[in-house]
Formats: C-alpha cells, structure tokens, sequence
C-alpha cells in the first residue's frame, strides 16, 4: 500500500469517529528518501508530506550521529585460521563505564580527542573504592562523627586460620543522623574502607524530643541482649553503657539512661541499640525483623467489618476492583 493510499484510509477512519487521526511515527524520517525518481519532481502535496516529515523527525534520535555514550566500544576483528573458516569480530562495550564518560563530558575535564582513553589511575582499583561514589561531598565526610568497635576474627579452612579485622562502626552528625556499618579485611585500613561507606549509605534520621534525649521508655532484645532506655531530664547527662554512650554521642542524644541485661556482647549492644534509634525496625504485625514472630493484638477478636475498620481509620475505604 502506497503512502497516499495508506492516509486515504486513516483519514476515512477518523471520519467515522469524529476526530483526526494522526499516525504516531512519521511515514518519512529525515534521513529518508522521498518517493519517486528524484526530489524535485514532487507533486505538491508530496512536497508538503515530505516538509511536514522533516518537521516532525526532529522528536526522534539521528541514529546515523554518532553517539558519544551509547556508540563508544573497542572492536579487534580476527580472522580465519585453521580452527574456525570465519572471521570474529569482538566487540568490547562500557569500557570504560559510560556513567564515568558522562562525568568526564559535564565537567570538561579531558579534551575532545583523548575523552575516552583510560589511564593507570582511571582504571586502577583505587578509582573503584565504595567511598568514591559516596553522595556526600568529601569534605562533609570529614566532619562525621565516628564510633566503632574493633575486633581479632578468625576462619577455619582446610589450610588452616585465616585471620582478619572485623569492624562494626557508627556514624552520625551529632544532630539525629545515624547510620551503622560493618567491615572486614586482612588489614585494619581494608576493614574501615568497607565498613565507613556502609555505614554513610544507612544513615537515617532519629526522632529526638527536643534535640536532646529520646521520646519514650524503650525496651529491646537482641539475641541474648535486653536493653531499655529512657528519657531524662535536661542536664541529666548519660547515664548508660559505654557502648550505648558512644552510640548516643554520635547521634547527638545528651539526656538519657539506659540498663543492659544479659550478654553485654559489644557488638550486640551495639546493634540493638541503633535498630531501637532508627525508624521502622519493628512494625506492627510484621516481625521484628530478625526472624521474631508479629504481635498478636486481636486475638479471639471477631472478623471487623468494614464500617468498624472505617471508623478506626477515619478514612474511607474505596474499593479499587472495578
């Protein structure tokens, strides 16, 4: 079917609705062709469907452009030889990542010719640490508040005791921002590159009453760790565990005290108490999160209707099942 023909029939269809029909893809793009022999011996309506195209083809990508990002790969072809009669292209793509070559092009940093050559220091594993894709400028880095308990791990192989450094850290501003980390590696420096970039990934917001202490009394058990804390007056101080002291010093919580029963295990305590700071831990009938069964707050309640569940809400329900 010709290009008229084709139109012919839409426009005939959008009669019949009682509105104008417009193809979504332009029957000619601007790197096409128009129709017939040669361009200049169009007819009028063809000059102006082939105007109308070229106006049109501006929403739609130059794919004969080259594209800096999509288009950039290293090829090495090989040719035949007594293993195989063909010959084999391979192409290498997102090498270097086009995320960094995108940087490169925002910023200007290389010039136009050599954009995409990848030195030593580019493409070296120091350019790939998880601290250098951090959201955070580095100098706000620095001025995090840091606590972290170090600790002598070892595992038991077929070749004997590997033994390394295992860190559980801490970090906050001082100002209800808290996140926790942890990090392990053969050497001490290794361990802290993996478990601070964790650690700034998970920060969240507390809820501080005041900019001081906590809300309410809280009460925790992580494993065989039961802590409870509660909130004190101002000039109260901390009254609480050393390692709870230092939690609450990097969250920026001044009033409070806090009683630990059974194992004392730092790393425990530790985590216990972020998981009661941080929001969300434990929400209603879901668990708490480390494998504990939900709260059982109706039971041998009745099935509520509808109208009951509307009046505790205050909300109305709408069914979305149409």
């Amino acid at each position: 079917m010709s290009t008229n023909m084709a139109r012919t029939a839409l426009s005939a269809c959008s009669r019949q609705t009682g509105r104008r029909f417009t193809p979504a893809v332009p029957s000619l793009r601007h790197y096409a062709t128009p129709p017939g022999p040669s361009s200049s011996g169009l007819r009028e309506e063809d000059q102006a469907e082939f105007a109308d195209a070229l106006v049109q083809s501006q929403y739609f990508p130059n794919l004969l452009n080259h594209d800096a990002l999509l288009d950039t790969h290293e090829s090495k072809t090989f040719p035949p030889n007594k293993h195989t009669p063909f010959a084999n292209t391979v192409i290498v793509r997102n090498n270097p990542s086009i995320f960094r070559i995108a940087r490169e092009i925002e910023k200007g940093e290389k010039e136009k010719d050599d954009m995409f050559v990848v030195d030593e220091v580019e493409s070296s594993t120091d350019a790939m640490k998880p601290i250098k894709f951090l959201p955070i400028p580095q100098n706000q880095l620095q001025k995090l508040y840091r606590a972290q308990y170090v600790r002598w791990v070892k595992q038991q192989t077929g070749k004997g005791k590997i033994e390394r450094y295992s860190i559980l850290m801490v970090v906050g501003n001082g100002k209800g921002l808290l996140g926790l980390g942890e990090g392990k590696g053969l050497d001490y420096m290794t361990a802290v590159s993996k478990a601070f970039p964790q650690a700034v990934r998970n920060m969240d917001y507390i809820e501080r009453f005041e900019d001081r202490t906590i809300w309410t009394e809280m009460e925790t058990k992580f494993g065989a760790t039961r802590i409870i804390l509660r909130p004190r007056p101002v000039g109260f101080g901390l009254a609480v565990n050393p390692i709870i002291h230092e939690v609450f010093k990097v969250a920026g919580i001044k009033d409070a005290s806090a009683k630990v029963w059974g194992s004392r295990n730092p790393y425990h305590v530790m985590k216990a108490v972020v998981r009661m700071l941080l929001p969300g831990h434990m929400p209603t009938l879901m668990g708490n999160g480390v494998g504990g069964q939900g709260r059982t707050m109706e039971k041998g309640r009745e099935l509520r209707s509808v109208m009951d569940v509307e009046r505790d809400r205050g909300r109305r329900i709408v069914p979305l099942h149409t």
